[in-house]
């Protein structure tokens, strides 16, 4: 049964930026995270920026990426076998 993956916010941001996410700007301890698609429409994400994420954050971050990125490619990189 695959695991959701530990992550801390390095992880997350560089996992994001592969996806072509940047950092656009940061309030507090979250993140906006925006890219733009070939069509011109914008997409982002709001993500914290804490040391270690609990299993819940890391959770909803994956279900709100999934509005945007298919999701056996997200599956790959936040679960493990």
């Amino acid at each position: 049964m695959p695991r959701l993956e530990r992550l801390g916010r390095r992880d997350l941001l560089s996992l994001l930026g592969g996806f072509g996410f940047q950092v656009v700007s940061m309030r507090g301890s979250h993140a906006k995270l925006a890219r733009t698609r070939p069509s011109g429409e914008k997409e982002i994400l709001i993500v914290p920026v804490h040391r270690q994420l609990t299993a819940g954050t890391i959770h909803a971050i994956y279900r709100q990426a999934s509005r945007f990125i298919p999701e056996e490619k997200l599956r790959r990189v936040f679960f493990t076998e």
